[in-house]
């Protein structure tokens, strides 16, 4: 006799009958400018991009049951609005272990284009800065700037204590390092809320992984905005 714990790991079947296929489902929920950017927070022409980079690259794989497009639809969605898996399920058409699959391996190879999409700055002056009478020449060593940002975070309660701070709700406090043309090239994350952005910047500064501040002309190094 088959055993219940069994069934719910084996049936994939979705949780709800269909109306359309879920290939077609997929395509009816981007196949709009509107609707693409209202549920994935990314416009049309961005997210065939990355579906090309991930499946061109070897990232990710059409399935006989979820392409590619279906499987970055719901990593998206997921994180564009904070979505809970069983909301996700039933909107996809789709198993919770399905959901969760899925949203792992999407997940994974957006983290593995971190080299080619956050890249140090260049030793240049910006052209935002030269052709700007308003910072030019004031700020001409800059190249960029960085900033901190408190991101909720759900924790075990042996740690959530380190991880309130002045917010007053657990998070990870993030320091992240972009171009005048609004282009990431430094990000550090996984520290308590409670760590202050003096510290995260000094472990920025001499970590192995360290924040590049290129060599300047005139100057030492070309320098960061705060």
């Amino acid at each position: 006799m088959t055993s219940n714990a069994y069934l719910e790991v084996t049936d994939k079947r979705p949780p709800r009958n269909q109306y359309l296929t879920v290939r077609q489902f997929t395509w009816d929920l981007v196949n709009t400018e509107e609707d693409c950017f209202d549920l994935l927070r990314m416009n049309l022409e961005a997210f065939d991009r990355l579906v090309y980079i991930l499946k061109g690259t070897g990232r990710l794989h059409d399935t006989i049951h979820c392409n590619v497009a279906e499987q970055l639809a719901i990593f998206l969605h997921a994180v564009a609005h904070n979505e809970k898996n069983r909301t996700l399920k039933c909107y996809f058409k789709r198993s919770g272990a399905t959901i969760s699959y899925y949203f792992n391996e999407a997940m994974y190879a957006i983290i593995s284009l971190h080299d080619e999409f956050i890249k140090p700055p260049r030793g240049e002056t910006p052209q935002e800065i030269r052709d700007n009478p308003r910072f030019w020449p004031y700020f001409k060593d800059c190249v960029g700037a960085v900033d901190g940002t408190h991101i909720p975070a759900k924790l075990p309660s042996d740690v959530i204590a380190r991880f309130r701070g002045r917010k007053g709700w657990p998070s990870q406090n993030v320091m992240v390092a972009c171009s005048f043309d609004l282009k990431f090239t430094y990000v550090i994350s996984g520290w308590e809320g409670s760590a202050s952005d003096s510290r995260i910047l000094e472990c920025a500064l001499t970590r192995n992984h360290k924040i590049q501040c290129p060599q300047g002309n005139k100057l030492p190094l070309k320098l960061y905005l705060k």
